[in-house]
């Protein structure tokens, strides 16, 4: 079992970090092979619209996303950790999405899946927080995530969203949110294996 784990903070370790570490912990206690990937490490270019990838649903920018690519396309599952920014994910999580704008081309350009026809074969995990309280706080997220994992054929089945989280460490005073990240780290492991008792 094969979990892309992916931080999206621009602090190293900020709360979504934190949290994402124990999802990871409790992913690799079930036995998953999880691969974490820190976006503010990367070089990344945003997307230039190209359309390099037309022909094969490939990215042609040569920069650390290739690597990234790759993982993404083989793994069973993806754990994505991102504060909120505007309503919106981190600048660094929006250039990740933009460059995987290749997926979205090859599942609808080149295979010509039809909209609205998919059936998600992989499972997906989404941490975030935010320092105001407002309703519609993680509004902007969610959209942009399910769109995100649509390209990516991930079918976003958790979600941890917490509210009034600003300050570096603000999530170590709150441990039973860091539980809940350890058990949502099972979990996905859980959604997982059963996705692929039902393909057998």
């Amino acid at each position: 079992m094969k979990i892309i784990a992916i931080y999206g903070s621009p602090r190293r370790s900020g709360n979504t970090a934190l949290l994402l570490q124990k999802a990871v912990q409790g992913a690799r206690d079930e036995g998953a092979d999880v691969k974490e990937i820190v976006l503010r490490d990367m070089e990344i270019s945003p997307c230039l619209e190209i359309y390099g990838c037309r022909e094969t649903g490939r990215c042609v920018i040569n920069d650390d996303f290739q690597m990234i690519y790759d993982q993404l396309a083989t793994c069973d599952g993806v754990m994505l950790a991102s504060p909120v920014f505007f309503y919106a994910v981190s600048a660094q999580v929006k250039t990740l999405m933009d460059r995987c704008q290749s997926f979205w081309v090859k599942k609808y350009w080149i295979d010509g899946t039809p909209h609205g026809s998919e059936i998600y074969k992989r499972k997906g995990l989404l941490i975030s927080v935010g320092a105001s309280k407002g309703k519609n706080l993680f509004d902007g997220i969610l959209l942009n995530v399910r769109y995100f994992y649509d390209a990516l054929d991930i079918d976003l089945t958790e979600m941890l969203l917490y509210r009034g989280v600003d300050i570096e460490g603000d999530i170590l005073k709150q441990p039973s949110c860091l539980q809940e990240a350890y058990k949502a780290g099972k979990s996905l492991c859980s959604n997982i294996s059963r996705n692929a008792e039902d393909d057998r």
